[in-house]
């Protein structure tokens, strides 16, 4: 039996793309009070398949692919740039392919100017016009406004017509920003990913069998462990072979399966599923959805994920931009990270920033551990002595040397040196996820 929510929800997928929606008609057309349907369409916008667009409303836009997830929607650009829609609002679930800035004269900026791109250009009124004949949208910068002629022609061609207070040079990097920041989340795998990539219904039992139904699903699967479900598809317990080890066949699983077992759902990322999965010894994890069951992931699949997604194109992070000015050095059991103090790693008193310190202990620790055994891991354990503040414009190496290792688990040793001043020490644990 489906909840409101999950009814709403269907409902929104259903509307056509384009399409506005607003709580009070979601709440009129669905007979549901406004709250209901106020968490359906959050839900709804968390999932990208609506966007809430500033003075304009809410829109069913269509889901954007992981693979082409660095693709903007136009009224993606209107939040932005903090737009202003001036025509072709039909046209904002559209997806750009590219942005161009029309700093040149006319007929040239023409040659670059595609179906489906968006234009930046300033108060040039037959620019706008000759950029939508071409198929392409505009977005006005300095947040001047254009004629009801050109305002026409976007509502007839369905292409966005925005208008920006900021100058082209901050919407340009505005809008790159929001592309790299896409690349960072593209990097940031998923459970659905997994799921979405397998789309096999998972292998169950039902509550009220019994242990003889374990077996016999078992030898017709090769499996050992399998989710308990009931009729709704909601998750009860998870059988493994070690549960129904020396037990008669016909024992009810409810007795002998591991009952309200640890889930994930499709929103949670891989490394969070690894590290539950390392922390608890837990072989397979149930993925739900509305508290149903919709899928399963094998420890086997997340470290298969965790080592494809390395090559993927990735964005720049914070600590990109820290570790870009270190060098790293290798010894037998030992790295080193070197480099100097730059003013975007310190605080207001002008010493290196806690945070920053932090990001560079890790990493010289994971490279140590890493360094003996080539798997991926999640950090269980920093602990950290800060003995004296290191000041901009320091050189810093960060000493990293491996004192325990084991087939699970590894621990490192830590010294941050300022020159030759020894400036604090730290202790790390990794889990390491054996492939």
């Amino acid at each position: 039996m489906t909840t409101k929510h999950e009814q709403i929800l269907f409902y929104i997928e259903s509307l056509e793309v384009g399409s506005k929606i607003s709580v009070r008609q979601i709440a009129k057309a669905m007979d549901v009070s406004e709250g209901t349907a106020y968490r359906a369409i959050k839900d709804a916008e968390a999932r990208g398949i609506v966007s809430t667009i500033e003075r304009v409303g809410t829109v069913r836009i269509e889901k954007q692919e992981k693979k082409n997830i660095e693709r903007l929607t136009f009224a993606e650009v209107v939040n932005i740039v903090e737009g202003t829609v001036l025509g072709g609002r039909e046209g904002l679930h559209k997806t750009l392919s590219k942005f161009v800035i029309g700093a040149m004269k006319i007929d040239a900026m023409l040659k670059y100017v595609d179906r489906d791109s968006l234009l930046i250009v300033g108060n040039r009124e037959s620019v706008h016009k000759a950029s939508l004949e071409h198929g392409a949208a505009v977005l006005i910068t300095g947040g001047f406004d254009t004629s009801d002629e050109v305002k026409d022609l976007a509502d007839r061609l369905a292409l966005p017509l925005i208008s920006s207070a900021y100058d082209t040079f901050t919407i340009a990097t505005l809008i790159n920003r929001a592309i790299d920041d896409r690349l960072i989340k593209k990097e940031i795998l998923l459970v659905e990913d997994l799921v979405n990539r397998d789309k096999k219904d998972p292998v169950t039992l039902q509550v009220g069998e019994k242990v003889a139904d374990w077996h016999r699903l078992m030898e017709l699967t090769g499996h050992t462990r399998f989710p308990v479900v009931d009729k709704d598809g909601r998750v009860h317990g998870i059988v493994t072979s070690k549960d129904v080890a020396g037990v008669a066949s016909e024992q009810s699983l409810e007795r002998v399966m591991t009952k309200s077992p640890r889930t994930v759902t499709g929103r949670t990322s891989v490394a969070s599923a690894a590290h539950t999965m390392v922390w608890e010894g837990i072989e397979l994890l149930p993925v739900v959805e509305h508290r149903k069951l919709v899928s399963v992931i094998s420890r086997q699949d997340v470290l298969r994920a965790l080592q494809y997604n390395q090559n993927q194109p990735q964005g720049q992070t914070i600590q990109d931009l820290i570790l870009s000015g270190f060098e790293e050095a290798r010894e037998d059991r030992s790295v080193k990270l070197s480099g100097v103090v730059t003013p975007i790693m310190t605080n207001q008193l002008g010493s290196i920033n806690p945070g920053v310190l932090m990001a560079l202990i890790n990493e010289a620790g994971e490279l140590a551990i890493r360094r003996l055994k080539n798997s991926d891991m999640v950090v269980e354990n920093v602990t950290v002595y800060f003995l004296k503040p290191i000041q901009i414009d320091s050189q810093v190496t960060i000493k990293a040397d491996v004192i325990d290792i084991g087939r699970k688990f590894g621990k490192v040793d830590v010294e941050i040196y300022s020159g030759s001043d020894l400036m604090g020490k730290a202790l790390f644990t990794a889990q390491v996820l054996e492939r």
